[in-house]
């Protein structure tokens, strides 16, 4: 849950390179990411603005870099190039459009391509559940084929490990418990399935086809007759079919049911906070917090 994160910050403070910083919402969780101990911020933006945002909230500029790029692309590949030689950690969106910041992460010269599958990973606190529940591809990859869901896959499973579970369990999502030929995202289930049982995905379980309910209530998953499965009714990680789907249980999670949320687009250099405008600041400094573990955790596994 968001609450053990809170109470274990890692340290040192990640460095974070914040594009079009002038966003008041942004400044705001950056700045409590940073009283937290989590992050250390470096603004990119309009100087101006920037400074007049934190005057009115009461925010200490004196201690954070601050570069004067009023320009959004401009900055967008300024901050995204800061993270490439090593002076940043992570890479933050702020008042500028996703497709912006992400043409600067796919630049030759200054982005953040890594040669993996981009993919964003949606992190939801599920109180019935008591754990966190990541959903994958909620805001990236249209129609994955399979070597890209398995691309997808790969990269959930790193920041789950990195938020704390060992061996996380994947349900890759249908509308049906069952192989149908008919259905192309029962059959991606069930290869993705046989990849993982034969080592080409590891670190993880892998399991589906699953409709929602029983990847996530093993009551439900005991009902349908489902059995032998180490994956059904407690799944950490939800692998939707398309990004209809997964936008839709994502949306469903935060604005009907209010769940707290945090998100992440990671397959890059380094992970890449992509808050939408809707996102509320809670959101974003969760999304910080997690994005923060994460490079922490990246940098571990490479040393």
């Amino acid at each position: 849950m968001f609450a053990r994160i809170l109470s274990e910050v890692l340290k040192p403070p990640q460095r974070i390179a914040v594009a079009a910083a002038h966003d008041k919402p942004v400044l705001e969780a950056v700045f409590k990411a940073k009283e937290l101990g989590a992050a250390l911020p470096i603004l990119v933006g309009d100087e101006g603005k920037i400074r007049r945002y934190a005057e009115e909230m009461g925010i200490d500029l004196a201690d954070s870099p601050l570069v004067h790029e009023p320009n959004v692309r401009k900055a967008a590949l300024y901050a995204s190039n800061l993270v490439r030689e090593g002076q940043a950690d992570l890479l933050m969106k702020g008042m500028l459009q996703t497709a912006e910041i992400l043409k600067a992460v796919l630049d030759k010269e200054k982005g953040l391509r890594a040669g993996s599958t981009l993919s964003h990973i949606a992190i939801i606190e599920v109180p019935s559940l008591n754990r966190l529940l990541l959903i994958t591809d909620a805001g990236m990859n249209i129609a994955p084929d399979i070597k890209q869901k398995a691309d997808i896959i790969r990269n959930a499973v790193t920041v789950a490990r990195a938020l704390g579970v060992e061996q996380p369990k994947v349900a890759a999502l249908s509308a049906l418990e069952v192989v149908n030929p008919d259905m192309p995202s029962t059959l991606d289930a069930a290869i993705l399935t046989q990849m993982n049982r034969r080592g080409q995905i590891k670190d993880c379980l892998v399991d589906g086809p699953f409709a929602l309910d029983n990847a996530v209530n093993a009551e439900r998953a005991e009902h349908k007759g489902i059995r032998g499965s180490e994956v059904a009714g407690q799944a950490d990680i939800l692998l939707v079919p398309n990004i209809e789907t997964g936008n839709a249980i994502y949306k469903a999670a935060t604005c009907l049911a209010s769940f707290r949320s945090a998100g992440l687009v990671f397959g890059a250099k380094a992970p890449i906070i992509l808050p939408s405008r809707a996102d509320t600041p809670e959101s974003k400094f969760l999304s910080i917090l997690c994005a923060a573990r994460v490079a922490a955790f990246k940098a571990g596994s490479n040393e």
